[in-house]
Formats: structure tokens, sequence, C-alpha cells
């Protein structure tokens, strides 16, 4: 079992550096937007279904405004890293991946994030362990910073190249449209972009001609 997750994995790994090649097109739509300060924490507030409401219409006049298609992923407690995974490997099934790729980046770097987290630290990247439990800003910031390595950039010494990716964020708040969470480390090879409704889902984002061919609606054909 263990051979075939890692077979699996190396193919989604090749699979985000010729995915990597089409990064940047919602960029450029977006370029002219200011960002807000992404502040790493916890999640503390649940909206209201009036307000929930009233955020998804907003967010989604947002992404009509730009021209831009959504990929919903499922609601089932995943939703941050499916958002993640359909970014990096054009598919949210490898969402177990990258919340365990998260957990390690937590794990080997608490000084780093400690200070968001208002409970034993242990504690907190332990429950993040668990499948269905609530990704964070916390859990975003790990993700930017994680390095991802490239199979296909091999450094002099022989070594892996590695990468992060800086995370964009299209949101419903009413004051900001924008979030950018950079990396810490080094300096971005990769754009993935994810919308975030209310604080409470996240789906992923695309141009249409960027779209996966899976996303596309079937063409009909008519016969005579």
């Amino acid at each position: 079992m263990a051979g075939q997750e890692a077979c699996v994995l190396m193919i989604a790994v090749v699979l985000s550096e010729e995915y990597a090649k089409l990064d940047g097109a919602v960029a450029k739509r977006l370029s002219s937007l200011p960002s807000i300060p992404h502040v790493p924490r916890v999640n503390t507030f649940i909206p209201t279904l009036s307000d929930a409401s009233l955020d998804h219409q907003r967010l989604l006049q947002r992404i009509n405004a730009y021209g831009l298609v959504e990929v919903k992923v499922s609601g089932d407690g995943n939703c941050q890293f499916r958002a993640l995974s359909d970014q990096l490997y054009r598919s949210p099934e490898h969402h177990k991946h990258v919340r365990k790729d998260i957990v390690k980046q937590l794990k080997k770097n608490r000084s780093l994030y400690e200070s968001y987290v208002p409970m034993r630290y242990k504690q907190y990247y332990k429950k993040m362990s668990k499948i269905g439990e609530w990704g964070d800003h916390v859990t975003l910031q790990a993700a930017a910073d994680k390095s991802r390595k490239c199979s296909s950039c091999i450094l002099q010494d022989g070594t892996l190249f590695q990468y992060e990716a800086k995370i964009c964020l299209l949101t419903s708040f009413r004051d900001s449209c924008f979030v950018e969470i950079v990396p810490r480390q080094q300096p971005p090879r990769r754009e993935l972009w994810l919308s975030f409704w209310s604080e409470v889902h996240y789906n992923s984002i695309y141009e249409y001609r960027d779209l996966p061919n899976r996303y596309k609606p079937k063409k009909k054909y008519w016969l005579f």
C-alpha cells in the first residue's frame, strides 16, 4: 500500500510541475487589486446563515466580474486541502497528501507558527492531521512555506530543486477582496488561486482557458 501511495504521489508531483507552466493567467486579471496583509490565525468565527449567504453572493459577483471560473470542492471539512490539491495537481483527490505535507511543515517548524496558535502546539498539529478537520490561516501559511521538490530541476550538487508557492485568495470580505499568503523562506515559483467564502469554505479558481478539461462542459452533438 505504501508503494502504491508513493507512486501516486510521484505522478502528482510530475503533474504539478507541468501545471506550474500555466500559472499566472488569473494573476494577470487581478494584478491591479490591492491585497491585504495575511495574518496566520486559527478559526474562531463562524458567520450566521444570513451573513454567510450575503458573503457568498458578494464572492460570486467578484468571480463573475473578473471572468473567472470556480471549481467547487466537497464541503466535508477538507475543502482547504482539496482546493490546494486541485491547484497543485489539477485534482482535489490528493487532499490527504496535501494535509500530510502541511502537518509535517507545522511539526518541523514550530517556531514559525506556535505564536499564532492559542492552544498547546502539539495538540494543534495533531488535530490538523485528522481528515475532516477544517484548515485555517495557519495551515495556509504553512502550505505557502512548504518546499516542494521539482524532479525535473537538478542542482549542480545533484540535489532536487525545491520551491514554495504564493497562495492568493479571492475573498468574500466586505472591505477587501484579495489576500496574498507569501512564503517566508524563498521567492515563490508558483501561484495557487483559491476562492474563500465567509471563513467557512474554499474552492479552486481558474481563468476559463486554463480550466482543466475534466471541468469543462462536454460539447453536445446533434444527430440528424
